[in-house]
């Protein structure tokens, strides 16, 4: 099992070959049996097989090829709506049109997420996260039709692997573990956690390609810019509003 952990990989290119759909069931059976606050399961799962709903949805996700080359493309969406609709036919009046509500059904589709991910790569399926469900909400609220009460929070591609591409790197655990309280960084600790990212060939190219000078000018300058980092936030919570999560 360790070595299970320890050598996965996202895949983001895959075989022609389709996923069943008894294995596909038996995966989110699986998944949705991942921890949930209060045994609400405040998440739905939209399964897209179809090509013509893959092509709607791959301008959403910046026409990442997985998104129409996967069999298999499935969003997670925090969901109120469902829970809503239970309490008010019960005469019980939910109280959940806030950020708190949102962020907790928001996980609940995370751990799902994450449970199935596990699932799939157990029985050699491929996956890969695609956060662009966030960048674009709005559009793929609309695309599937999804309610209000309800909140697209990540989107994964599922699909037997066609390749199986060198792992990418990850900081050493002392970097990201805190013993008792949080010990925050100081500048050698920074220096001594990302020289092995920085010394890396890859990373050089990274860097030359992007024409920068460090690996954290890429990040800031190019890959996640603050003008868009704020754009998309403030488009993130036009969506909560629309979708009843901001209260009134």
């Amino acid at each position: 099992m360790g070595d299970f952990f320890s050598n996965r990989r996202t895949i983001r290119k895959y075989a022609s070959e389709p996923v069943d759909n008894t294995l596909l069931i038996e995966l989110l059976e699986k998944a949705c049996r991942a921890s949930t606050t209060g045994n609400m399961q405040l998440y739905s799962i939209i399964i897209t097989k179809e090509e013509s709903m893959k092509k709607e949805l791959a301008p959403f996700h910046f026409n990442q090829k997985m998104v129409t080359e996967a069999p298999v493309v499935l969003t997670f969406c925090a969901d109120f709506n469902r829970f809503n609709s239970w309490c008010r036919q019960r005469e019980a009046e939910p109280g959940y049109d806030n950020f708190l509500s949102f962020f907790t059904a928001a996980i609940d589709a995370l751990l799902v997420a994450q449970t199935f991910c596990v699932a799939a790569e157990a029985e050699g399926l491929g996956i890969c996260y695609l956060g662009t469900a966030t960048y674009n909400a709005g559009k793929i609220i609309k695309a599937l039709d999804i309610p209000r009460g309800v909140v697209p929070v990540t989107t994964i591609t599922a699909g037997w692997p066609a390749e199986y591409p060198e792992q990418v790197d990850r900081l050493p655990l002392k970097a990201v573990i805190h013993n008792e309280k949080y010990t925050d960084y100081t500048a050698g600790d920074i220096n001594c956690y990302y020289s092995e990212k920085e010394k890396r060939a890859d990373t050089n190219m990274f860097i030359k390609e992007n024409k920068k000078e460090t690996l954290a000018q890429v990040f800031t300058d190019v890959r996640y810019k603050k003008a868009d980092n704020e754009y998309f936030s403030g488009e993130f919570l036009k969506v909560l509003k629309e979708q009843g999560f901001m209260g009134q």
